[in-house]
């Protein structure tokens, strides 16, 4: 079973949401991990074979147009799965819940995260107004990473 540990900077409560799809889900919160540092958030997250969700994207995947360059996962060469959602405009409860499910759902249909990062971009319409659209921009297979081997 795929196991999905959310990060801090993200509601606990969406652990719940993934628990009541059938995912096994935790919260860096419920592991006592508030404010820990991001690398030595991964060494539990490598060891506990989670797939990470954060929107936290550049200290994990590095730079969005060079993803893999550098950020915590650039020296990892097997890992259970990256997701990471770029909202730079915030993303309140509501708008987390709403891409999480999507996330899910993606992760049922397409299966496990194995040495890829699902990206998830959000963006201001062109009206200019608070709504946004959903744009999975692509999953970087262990081929395409820079640091990998084919």
């Amino acid at each position: 079973m795929q196991k999905i540990l959310i990060d801090e900077n993200l509601s606990p409560s969406l652990a719940a949401d993934a628990q009541q799809k059938g995912f096994l889900c935790s919260h860096v919160n419920h592991l006592g991990m508030t404010g820990t540092k991001d690398w030595e958030l991964k060494r539990v997250i490598l060891e506990g074979d989670w797939t990470f969700v954060t929107n936290n994207s550049t200290d994990f995947r590095g730079p969005a147009n060079v993803p893999g360059s550098s950020g915590e996962y650039a020296d990892v060469r097997l890992h259970a799965g990256l997701v990471c959602i770029d909202a730079p405009f915030g993303l309140k409860l509501d708008l987390q819940r709403q891409i999480f499910s999507l996330v899910l759902d993606d992760l049922a249909k397409n299966g496990d995260l194995t040495n890829q990062v699902l990206q998830v971009d959000m963006m201001k319409d062109g009206r200019g107004n608070s709504s946004a659209l959903l744009c999975p921009r692509k999953r970087l297979t262990a081929r395409e990473h820079p640091h990998s081997s084919p």
